[in-house]
């Protein structure tokens, strides 16, 4: 699933793209907006709120939308409008084609923070402050039991982080991702987070490690051939959480000591 830098990114793209711009084109292929018809709106630009991508419009009109598993945006030239496209904007210029959005709404540009509101948060917030950051650490001491791995993935705790950053966030922090929260440190875990989004937030390939090099841009995280980036050690993968929030995790037994499966 896209993570907070690459929603982050996808709204700064739209907004490049589209704002100031009068559609000439605008359709929504979802069963309860296919009536309407932007044609003729101006486009304000874009924002992200963790995972959440808000496009909106003069008139005081948002689009909301998630790109969850397989979403994504296709701009100029690359733009193909088939039986994936969702979202289909064109100006005198250029097209921008929503590819397998989801949760497709039409809001009042106001009401946007009612479809978040739930979030914790949002580690990307352009107006981030230290409030943001004691509230972050404060939702994640809520549940000392809890393992952390599953903390860092929980939305309405820190919004943004998804499967690469939790598992390069627990080696980063050299604990298990089945640690429980109150082994760690949840105002370093909050500081980690943020840091490692802004840094990956430039559209420059993504790195936890601070190397771009294709082999070494990340500690653990899909290194299962060629091993831990700091010990050389074998990288085990194992599955933490259940049902639809079962996600597949890498750790590095000899660097992140603690519980394991």
């Amino acid at each position: 699933m896209p993570e907070g830098d690459t929603v982050f990114l996808t709204a700064r793209r739209l907004t490049e793209t589209l704002a100031g711009k009068v559609l000439v084109r605008g359709e929504l292929r979802h069963p309860r907006l296919s009536t309407v018809d932007l044609a003729g709106r101006t486009v304000l630009g874009a924002r992200s709120v963790g995972k959440h991508l808000f496009l909106r419009f003069d008139r005081d009109l948002s689009l909301h939308h998630h790109l969850e598993l397989d979403g994504s945006w296709q701009f100029g030239p690359r733009a193909r409008v088939d039986h994936r496209a969702r979202v289909v904007l064109a100006t005198g210029s250029t097209t921008a084609v929503g590819v397998n959005l989801h949760q497709l709404a039409l809001v009042p540009t106001g009401d946007e923070h009612r479809l978040v509101a739930h979030l914790g948060p949002d580690l990307l917030d352009p107006d981030w402050s230290p409030r943001h950051a004691a509230e972050a650490a404060e939702r994640l001491r809520r549940e000392p039991d809890r393992e952390i791995g599953l903390a860092l993935l929980d939305q309405t705790v820190l919004a943004g982080l998804g499967n690469v950053y939790k598992a390069e966030i627990c080696f980063l922090l050299g604990v298990s991702p089945w640690a429980p929260v109150s082994t760690v440190d949840a105002t370093r875990v909050v500081e980690l987070g943020r840091d490692l989004l802004l840094r990956n937030a430039s559209g420059m390939a993504r790195s936890t490690t601070g190397d771009p090099r294709r082999d070494r841009r990340l500690w653990v995280y899909g290194r299962t051939r060629s091993g831990c980036l700091r010990c050389g050690g074998r990288i085990r993968v194992a599955n933490q959480g259940a049902d639809t929030r079962q996600r597949i995790t890498y750790f590095c037994p000899a660097c992140q000591p603690g519980p394991h499966p």
